[in-house]
């Protein structure tokens, strides 16, 4: 499965729900895809998309959102693995990251990450996150379906074929406009925003 499949089933899983997403082709491809207010798109900060959801989740502990999505890259995870263990510490209830693994690093010309040789979800089930696996479009609507009620952190671990989607334009939306249709969204959907 491409990445761009992947994000194709997480448009149709994440209409209601906030969603955190790493920078680069992720962000352009989901953008493409479903360019959404419930979409936080990190541009330029590379590891940080599990850091601002798990403290969006502990802040959302009460507000009327099932859960927060991350959206993380390998490369990205592989900059803050510290994620993994203050999640796995603190246990957001609602904290779902979706590691799309391909083992590369797509901005660079694919060169070898180390989740080639790394499992990353196992690092995080070390950690304590509840974790599942999936490779197809299929393993990935029944993991979903499986995390969906757990208490906790949980990571769904998606393997993917190496490779960016071709003719996807850049996200050159600035990330002021973005963080702030992000806020609106959140303060019309909890009454939380700020």
């Amino acid at each position: 499965m491409k990445r761009l499949d992947a994000l194709t089933v997480l448009a149709e899983l994440t209409h209601d729900v906030p969603v955190v997403v790493t920078c680069a082709a992720s962000s352009r491809e989901l953008a493409a895809i479903a360019d959404r207010p419930n979409h936080l798109y990190l541009l330029d900060s590379m590891g940080l998309a599990g850091s601002v959801a798990t403290g969006l989740a502990l802040h959302l502990d009460d507000a009327p959102v099932p859960r927060v999505v991350t959206i993380e890259g390998d490369g990205s995870l592989l900059m803050n693995p510290n994620v993994l263990g203050t999640a796995g510490y603190l246990r957001p209830r609602k904290l779902l990251m979706v590691l799309l693994d391909n083992a590369v690093y797509g901005a660079t010309a694919n060169l070898p990450t180390h989740a080639g040789r790394l499992d990353l979800g196992r690092m995080a089930a070390a950690a304590g996150w509840t974790t599942r696996v999936a490779a197809t479009a299929d393993e990935l609507r029944t993991a979903w379906t499986e995390l969906e009620d757990v208490d906790g952190p949980a990571l769904l671990h998606v393997r993917l074929e190496p490779g960016n989607a071709v003719d996807v334009p850049k996200l050159l939306e600035d990330p002021v406009i973005l963080g702030r249709r992000f806020q609106d969204w959140l303060l019309a959907r909890t009454g939380t925003g700020r």
